[in-house]
């Protein structure tokens, strides 16, 4: 066979490979992760709209436990990020931005660092909090499979440990994620501060899942609640670009 016959071999070979359903984030630790919990993480994404609609939501909004608003752009990174009288307006992959507290813009380099950084924290968290089960197959990620437990709803669940390297702001975090056996949707996780930890900080439910335009989101976490759970298809440039109040209500949700 000549080399062009191979090279047009090894083209269809390539053109005719299926496209992965859930393709990993480049970093994910594909290596170190087990099989067993990248079906199940797979099978995760299925539910909750597939990986297609979730690349294709843009605009999230919610309230931190009914306390702090995020209004994020996903495809951009930019954020709007308001804690009692303060607003940020900033770029979380830049981490610049500015700062307004009582209407008045922070100038001071120092004091704006400290704002941008605590923006850029609570973003880090309270996103995790929101949307944590479209990211198990993220960068510095190591997903395996912990087998099957009963649930504090006392349904079956698979278990999934979460694991990480030079990732977010604590990397030595460690996660159980329970996804119920009938429902393939995350409904219970532990939290262990250091990946050594014997017994998890805390154990909560994922409760109150609902559409959101093309995808699930979960807003109960127990005692307390993400309030204000919105996805957008657009959102006009002021949202990001002036201290302004903004009713997030009022423009049109994703469909």
């Amino acid at each position: 066979m000549n080399p062009l016959h191979l090279l047009l071999i090894g083209l269809l070979t390539v053109a005719c490979s299926p496209v992965p359903e859930n393709p990993p984030a480049d970093g994910f630790d594909s290596a170190g992760s087990d099989a067993r919990a990248i079906e199940i993480a797979d099978a995760v994404m299925r539910k909750m709209g597939g990986r297609e609609n979730w690349d294709r939501t843009r605009y999230f909004t919610w309230r931190f436990f009914g306390r702090r608003l995020h209004v994020w752009d996903r495809w951009t990174g930019d954020v709007r990020f308001e804690e009692a009288d303060r607003v940020t307006l900033m770029n979380v992959h830049s981490r610049k931005g500015r700062v307004w507290t009582a209407g008045v813009e922070i100038a001071e380099a120092d004091s704006l660092v400290k704002y941008l950084t605590r923006g850029y924290r609570a973003w880090i968290n309270d996103s995790y909090w929101l949307v944590m089960p479209y990211k198990l197959k993220d960068s510095g990620v190591t997903l395996t499979y912990a087998g099957e437990a009963k649930m504090e709803n006392g349904r079956d669940a698979h278990v999934l440990t979460l694991t990480f390297t030079a990732v977010g702001v604590t990397p030595q975090n460690k996660y159980d994620v329970y996804v119920d056996k009938e429902r393939m949707l995350v409904e219970q996780w532990s939290f262990y501060r250091n990946a050594s930890d014997p017994e998890p900080r805390f154990v909560g439910p994922w409760t109150g899942w609902k559409p959101h335009g093309r995808i699930m989101l979960s807003a109960g976490r127990g005692t307390r609640a993400h309030t204000d759970v919105a996805v957008f298809d657009d959102l006009p440039r002021t949202v990001f670009e002036s201290p302004d109040p903004v009713d997030m209500m009022a423009f049109d949700k994703a469909r």
